[in-house]
């Protein structure tokens, strides 16, 4: 699977330059689409979600966006994913930290494309880990993560420690800087440049792992 990782620049911006050719997946960070109002983009007067679901069909590839999502004042981060001209959907960042002005949403995705199944991870919660054991239990081939700026290197760190503790492969695109880690936990690619390409190989490793714990008591009932 090759990823081109758009780290600056707006998503017409890109489109128009006519970079990332022969990407599998085209990653945007929020900036890339900035707010988007969905009363608006049902009333025609913006056309963000289109443009993404344009590029993807004019590229023939899967086109994942972050962008600031307001749904009548209610706002979130948010990622949307499109391929090949149509809306796959919109994950919401799911765990909100202290009184973020960004609310909550409900529920993580896993995209089926012909690129393969790709995780979606939005903005703060690449701090959880539940959620990459979430992707890796219903069968994700990669998290891709969705971030606004990095934080002095705290992030370098935890895309190795996911992706080898849930053995799914890690891309994180950010504003100014994108990377990837496999499941060794080795980092293998990072690159301050917008566009950057990084071709990776699906790596799926199961192992039996035996844990013995309290709980789960089942006592046979007696005769009556």
């Amino acid at each position: 699977m090759r990823i081109c990782f758009v780290t600056a620049g707006g998503l017409n911006e890109f489109s128009e330059r006519n970079e990332g050719a022969g990407a599998d997946v085209l990653l945007f960070p929020f900036s890339a689409l900035g707010q988007v109002s969905y009363e608006r983009e049902l009333k025609g007067e913006t056309s963000l979600f289109e443009d993404v679901a344009l590029l993807s069909k004019e590229r023939q590839n899967v086109v994942v966006s972050g962008c600031y999502s307001d749904a009548r004042g209610v706002r979130r981060k948010s990622v949307v994913v499109a391929e090949r001209g149509r809306i796959l959907g919109v994950s919401d960042m799911v765990n909100r930290i202290d009184e973020s002005e960004y609310r909550a949403g409900a529920g993580i995705k896993i995209y089926e494309t012909r690129a393969g199944k790709l995780g979606v991870v939005v903005a703060e919660d690449f701090y959880f880990p539940q959620v990459f054991e979430t992707l890796s239990v219903c069968g994700a081939e990669v998290a891709l993560c969705v971030f606004e700026e990095l934080n002095e290197g705290l992030e370098q760190t935890l895309i190795r420690a996911h992706a080898y503790l849930y053995g799914v492969p890690v891309c994180l695109c950010a504003y100014g800087y994108a990377s990837a880690a496999d499941i060794s936990g080795k980092l293998r690619f990072a690159s301050p440049q917008s566009p950057c390409m990084y071709d990776f190989e699906r790596e799926q490793e199961y192992h039996l792992i035996e844990v013995r714990r309290r709980g789960f008591s089942v006592r046979k009932k007696s005769g009556f």
